[in-house]
Formats: C-alpha cells, sequence, structure tokens
C-alpha cells in the first residue's frame, strides 16, 4: 500500500479530529462542542467545515428553538464510507510497516539492558 492512495481531504490534523469525532457521533454535534474536542480556533474549524463540505462530507442544520440557534455538524452517509476507507487504508500502511521492521528495531519498542558488570 502505497502513501500516495491515502485521501488527501482527511490527511490534515483538523479535518481527521472533525471526522473522527463526527463518526462517533452519528446523531451530531454543535459547532461549539465539535470546536471544543478538536481544538481548533472558530477560523479553523471553518476553513476545515468548508472543505469538507465541498466534498460532501460533512452536513450542516440550523437548529432554532428554546435559548440561541445552533449549527449541528453531521457526517454524511458518503462521507462516512470515505472516511473509514481512509482509516483502513492508514491501518494497512502501518501494518506494512510493521511487518517490514523488526520489532526490537523500534526505538519507541526497545528496553534498555541493564549491565550487569559495575
Amino acid at each position: 500500500m502505497s502513501a500516495a492512495k491515502l485521501d488527501r481531504v482527511f490527511h490534515e490534523r483538523g479535518r481527521l479530529a472533525i471526522c473522527s469525532t463526527l463518526v462517533a457521533r452519528a446523531e451530531g454535534i454543535s459547532f461549539t462542542r465539535l470546536q471544543s474536542a478538536c481544538d481548533l480556533t472558530d477560523g479553523n474549524l471553518n476553513r476545515h467545515l468548508h472543505a469538507l463540505m465541498e466534498e460532501g462530507i460533512v452536513v450542516t442544520e440550523r437548529r432554532t428553538g428554546e435559548g440561541r440557534p445552533q449549527t449541528i455538524l453531521r457526517i454524511t452517509d458518503a462521507g462516512r464510507r470515505r472516511f473509514l476507507e481512509y482509516i483502513d487504508a492508514l491501518e494497512e500502511i502501518v501494518r506494512d510497516v510493521q511487518r517490514s521492521t523488526k520489532r526490537t528495531e523500534s526505538p519507541l519498542r526497545t528496553v534498555p539492558v541493564r549491565s550487569t558488570s559495575q
């Protein structure tokens, strides 16, 4: 699997966070809660949402009623499928890397060996 096959629309920290959050909340989430969950500024969240909406991945709904109006965001069915395909491709890349390297060669997985000589 080549990294070139990854869907670039998701391959950015903000969009990855947005889509991960929306996939976990099929009923949708308010703009404010999404902003907090993804740790993004208003401007950054708006910019990423615009890109995702242009691709048909995310939709918005304006809810009015008691209190202030809310913008609710949801991932579309097609967006969910596309995002999950991206996650599958990313997982495949990780598995390929793990298979091609020895487990003990990873600096994060090595355990220091204590010397018995003094």
